[in-house]
């Protein structure tokens, strides 16, 4: 994956956020980087950084880490791919697609143990999505219910979700708004099994305590 400096020029990217992004090449190197990013726990109220306002504060939470992760991809020559997930009564989630040959994978960043890296193994971006369906959880259910299609956010213009100055509500609401399909029926719904007290306890775990700091383990 060879770096377009001309294409983040034409962005805008400042010499210190090229030299970030031609660092990274793969998306192992993408996953890695946005792994140690402190998590942005947004302690003066919800945030949708741009890449630019992520980088500058050092910290990201999942559509911020989707958006620094499709930047990555793009200016590797990948398509900047999103998939939005959305949860009954459980927040959304928002992850980066890449392909390696005909299979499909995911970078995301996320503080709990469940939502995050998967393998170009997936045939398809709903058998991605399926993959997190059981770790999908609010408590004891699994509350996982519709995924977007994938979401070409390298179709708008850099302005609205890289170099922005404020929060990217606007490219937050059109990725909530763009075509999902459901993942289960209603049926199929009322019968989940709840998870059991220590699936349920796994989910306390978080990478990142709440003033960003890494806790250790």
């Amino acid at each position: 994956m060879a770096f377009d400096r001309g294409l983040a020029k034409e962005i805008g990217l400042t010499p210190e956020e090229r030299a970030v992004f031609a660092r990274l090449s793969s998306p192992e190197k993408i996953q890695d980087f946005i792994t140690n990013m402190p998590s942005n726990a947004e302690p003066d109220g919800d945030t949708c950084y741009s890449v630019r306002m992520a980088l500058r504060k050092n910290c990201c939470h999942c559509i911020e880490g989707a958006f620094i992760a499709a930047c990555a991809l793009m200016l590797h020559g990948a398509p900047a791919l999103l998939m939005d997930f959305q949860a009954r009564g459980d927040d959304d989630h928002v992850l980066a697609l890449f392909r390696r040959g005909r299979f499909w994978g995911a970078i995301s960043k996320s503080n709990s143990i469940w939502l995050r890296w998967r393998d170009p193994v997936y045939r398809t971006p709903r058998e991605l999505a399926m993959s997190y369906f059981h770790e999908y959880i609010l408590g004891p259910k699994k509350s996982l219910r519709r995924v977007s299609r994938p979401f070409d956010i390298g179709a708008y213009r850099p302005e609205d979700w890289i170099t922005a100055e404020e929060d990217c509500w606007n490219m937050a609401g059109e990725l909530d708004r763009a075509p999902h399909v459901q993942l289960i029926t209603a049926a199929q719904a009322r019968r989940l099994k709840l998870r059991d007290r220590f699936e349920t306890y796994a989910d306390t775990i978080k990478e990142f305590a709440a003033d960003g700091k890494r806790k250790m383990y």
